[in-house]
């Protein structure tokens, strides 16, 4: 083996020890969660801006979509990250993922 072939190895075990890591953080949060099962609707955003929808419950994780404000969602479930705010977990047509909780208001009367 050379020393190129030596480096990409490296860096590639690097990236799976680095993966796995975020993976056994992320699994707790989750698993802490607290299930909702609720209709709500998309609030405190203003009317021009919309709400992002996140893959991981952080800010910084990737934007998997978006909700115009007022838009009805299904809310799963809901977590408290340390250090931070509630995410929850929702879903609206193909779009599924992390909010947070600040940016929803349940919806008490509504029908299917």
């Amino acid at each position: 083996m050379n020393k190129s072939q030596e480096k990409v190895l490296v860096a590639a075990l690097c990236g799976l020890v680095v993966t796995a890591a975020a993976g056994f953080a992320v699994q707790p949060a989750m698993a802490a969660g607290y299930q909702v099962e609720q209709l709500a609707r998309v609030s405190n955003v203003a009317h021009w801006d919309q709400l992002n929808v996140r893959k991981w419950p952080a800010s910084y994780s990737q934007k998997i979509g978006a909700f115009q404000p007022g838009t009805p969602v299904w809310v799963e479930r809901c977590i408290t990250v340390p250090k931070s705010a509630d995410w929850c977990l929702v879903e609206r047509q193909n779009t599924r993922g992390w909010v947070n909780s600040r940016f929803l208001t349940p919806m008490e009367n509504w029908d299917i």
